[in-house]
């Protein structure tokens, strides 16, 4: 908690400095096609992925190959995994004017200033110039996009989030899918009475108890809710800023989360699903390695499926409307844009879907198909082909949108409510102060 007060504390700072310290790349964001030799040289990548994942390691292989005929060119990949303190590390050195040729970024307040300042290339732009835009899925470039339409990220990565669920503690406690997120809560209580842990959910790092306040929104009002409370233009004291202030105190109520989750990480929430020792674990593609693959615990391999963030014909979204996201994005700085950064990626935007793609990931693009692992389970190809039947509309992770200190504050509000250490009230009109006080410092 102290670690995330003192993110959005430097996060203000960072942002008070960008807009005193103009210049930069300020005036170039729009030129995608630089002319002149290209001159080999070391280029880096600010980034938050974890330093063995697919990205990483398909970017390395991919900028070996480019060296073999580039003597001199290297890819200086700068990882940090853990969110909160690479934000910190990122919006400090963007402050400084000190970012890397290239940066990872969610589309957040902080990057639109960015952006507005000129100190990104516009990505769109630039895709187009490389001639691979028409090859991105629409909702993998849509979910990179500023507020205004914009875009400045370039995605590598394209996940659908589900409720992963064990049929067999299902059949246990007596309870079936639910059909409607008002559903949840009894079938915690019906599970926890069964003996069973309803929901496994990392606490500890946050982000995935705010996901469970963004569904009922998204599906009671669409995705203008969000847009309109970031800014202050609707409020958590709203009918359906209420609905959701009161499911989360129900889904704490009926005990859906294990007990002491706001103490308990991603690893801890992983093992207690994969051990069959919780019904229900609330995650995406990104874990199919380990929810869909010889893998996984043989005592529960067959009793795992997946259902979709529960949808009702009332419902402002459809059924195949959920979070769906591309992951955090990639930035290019203008003040360092030159032939050897553009040449670059043109070699790397080219090869990169296809290497990605036979990872058994699902690539951003569609002009390449996954390879299904050979120790896969059927639910893999299920999960994958998910990705053919999805509708437009995106449920946007909140910690992306809101502003730094409001997000920080929601955080760590949702496990008091959670916990049932603040009322539904309480919560309401903190919430509605917070957003009252912050907003209008990033949306003008």
């Amino acid at each position: 908690m102290k670690k995330l007060i003192r993110t959005a504390a430097v996060a203000a700072a960072a942002a008070l400095a960008l807009s005193a310290c103009g210049g930069g790349g300020a005036g170039s964001a729009s030129n995608v096609n630089p002319t002149g030799d290209i001159k080999p040289r070391q280029i880096s990548w600010l980034l938050s992925r974890p330093a063995d994942g697919a990205v990483i390691n398909v970017m390395k292989k991919v900028a070996d190959e480019y060296a073999q005929t580039h003597p001199g060119f290297s890819l200086n990949l700068i990882t940090t995994p853990d969110r909160p303190s690479y934000i910190q590390k990122y919006e400090t050195l963007a402050a400084a004017n000190k970012l890397p040729e290239l940066f990872d970024t969610d589309a957040t307040p902080f990057a639109q200033q960015l952006a507005k300042q000129g100190k990104m290339v516009d990505a769109e732009k630039l895709l187009k110039d490389l001639g691979v835009y028409d090859t991105y899925r629409t909702n993998a470039l849509n979910y990179q996009r500023f507020d205004d339409g914009s875009l400045y990220m370039i995605p590598f990565q394209f996940e659908l989030e589900y409720f992963w669920y064990n049929k067999a503690l299902f059949q246990q406690a007596g309870v079936s899918v639910p059909k409607s997120l008002d559903d949840i809560p009894a079938m915690c209580t019906a599970l926890r009475k069964a003996g069973i842990t309803p929901l496994a959910l990392d606490g500890q790092d946050q982000w995935p108890l705010e996901r469970y306040v963004s569904y009922q929104p998204f599906r009671d009002a669409g995705p203008d809710f969000l847009q309109k409370l970031k800014k202050g233009d609707a409020k958590f004291s709203d009918a359906t800023g209420q609905k959701t202030v009161n499911w989360i105190s129900q889904l704490g109520g009926a005990g859906c989360f294990q007990d002491g989750f706001s103490s308990q990480g991603y690893s801890d929430a992983q093992n207690l699903f994969t051990s069959g020792k919780a019904a229900m674990y609330n995650i995406g593609t990104w874990e199919l390695p380990s929810l869909a693959t010889d893998k996984l615990n043989p005592a529960v391999r067959n009793d795992v499926d997946y259902f979709t963030l529960p949808a009702t014909p009332s419902s402002a979204t459809a059924a195949n409307e959920y979070v769906a996201t591309s992951g955090i994005g990639m930035a290019v700085n203008s003040k360092t844009f030159d032939p050897l950064v553009s040449d670059f990626l043109k070699f790397a935007l080219a090869k990169y879907p296809s290497e990605y793609a036979a990872t058994g990931a699902l690539s951003p693009t569609t002009n390449v198909q996954t390879t299904i692992p050979a120790n896969a389970t059927p639910l893999y190809k299920k999960a994958v082909d998910q990705a053919k039947d999805l509708g437009s509309k995106l449920a946007m992770p909140w910690d992306t949108q809101l502003d730094p200190t409001t997000n920080s504050r929601l955080q760590q509000e949702l496990v008091l409510l959670a916990q049932g250490n603040v009322k539904p009230a309480e919560f309401t009109s903190t919430m509605d102060s917070t957003i009252a006080q912050n907003a209008p410092k990033f949306f003008k």
